[in-house]
């Protein structure tokens, strides 16, 4: 019997934190709820108020975001032996009874990872503001080229199932902390090369409060974005492979660099002598810049056609000698 435990990160949800444990069913082996010094003290509440025998209480002494919420949870699930962990937020954005659909693919053997998608319903996407609409896809965009899942939507939802094998080989202690964790998550799912796929599902809105602060969020994300996919791009097209997407990306670069700086230099030429460039030196500028063009699209069709497609735990199951639960 495949053992399931759902994580639950508890700050500001003392309205819904123990309805939503009610609802979670029977196929849940574990329910592990950590309180991130809640204000509400959501922890003590359902200390007091739910007898359900799964549940597990982790208490932050002080508060350390969603992100390090979420790692206490999943190592408490590691060390309890499960074989799936799913991460459910504790707002009741998500329907707890959602979980078995979640979880089927990995438990067939299809993907090491799944998550919500909120965008999939046309008549919900009709729904939401247009400012949100236009944000969440240029996120959506960028979390793809970070990432390298250029075929999953809604990176930030919160609704997640992972296989413990593909959890263990994941350095929890290297996860954002806070609200950049999903991002982060799927970056270094990436590296890994764990097929994720995503799963339709409808979320429920109500009058929960958001922690998230964007000032922070606007000036901190686009680094971390950088950095990661630096990091992205050399670990799977140079590091573990080199192929010719490699290639493309280092001479389209190469050309770009060149072209642009040529160009620049002789612009300013001509600006400081009053003599336009030849029409040889244009032709040689512009045709270093759209051969550069090329090769980076170049690259990014091999990037976008380099989606993990094997599944990674069952190779991994196979290795250690022991079946996929």
């Amino acid at each position: 019997m495949t053992s399931i435990a759902v994580v639950i990160p508890a700050y500001r949800v003392a309205q819904q934190i123990v309805p939503l444990i009610a609802r979670i069913p029977p196929l849940v082996t574990r329910i592990i709820v950590v309180d991130d010094a809640c204000p509400e003290h959501s922890g003590a509440l359902v200390r007091r108020q739910v007898s359900d025998p799964r549940v597990q209480l982790i208490v932050h002494a002080q508060n350390q975001g969603v992100g390090a919420a979420v790692i206490s949870g999943m190592r408490a699930a590691l060390e309890g032996g499960a074989d799936i962990v799913v991460k459910l937020d504790g707002d009741a954005q998500y329907d707890p009874e959602l979980i078995p659909y979640l979880v089927q693919p990995i438990i067939e053997g299809s993907a090491d990872v799944t998550k919500g998608n909120r965008f999939f319903f046309l008549e919900d996407v009709a729904q939401m503001p247009a400012l949100r609409l236009f944000g969440n896809a240029v996120l959506s965009f960028v979390n793809k080229a970070v990432s390298g899942y250029w075929d999953v939507m809604d990176p930030t939802n919160g609704f997640i199932a992972i296989h413990a094998e593909v959890l263990h080989m994941l350095p929890l202690d290297k996860l954002a902390p806070r609200y950049f964790f999903e991002s982060d998550l799927l970056f270094r799912l990436g590296t890994l090369r764990a097929v994720v796929q995503d799963m339709p599902v409808r979320a429920h809105y109500a009058d929960e409060q958001s922690s998230l602060r964007i000032g922070a969020t606007v000036l901190g994300f686009p680094l971390k974005y950088a950095s990661r996919l630096l990091k992205r791009v050399f670990y799977n097209h140079f590091l573990r492979d080199f192929n010719l997407g490699s290639v493309s990306l280092v001479v389209g670069l190469l050309l770009l660099g060149s072209g642009g700086i040529f160009g620049a230099l002789e612009w300013y030429r001509s600006y400081a002598t009053g003599h336009p460039a030849t029409a040889g030196t244009v032709m040689l500028v512009a045709l270093q810049l759209i051969v550069s063009l090329n090769l980076l699209i170049l690259f990014l069709t091999v990037d976008i056609g380099n989606v993990p497609r094997r599944v990674l735990h069952r190779s991994v199951l196979r290795q250690s000698g022991r079946r996929n639960p």
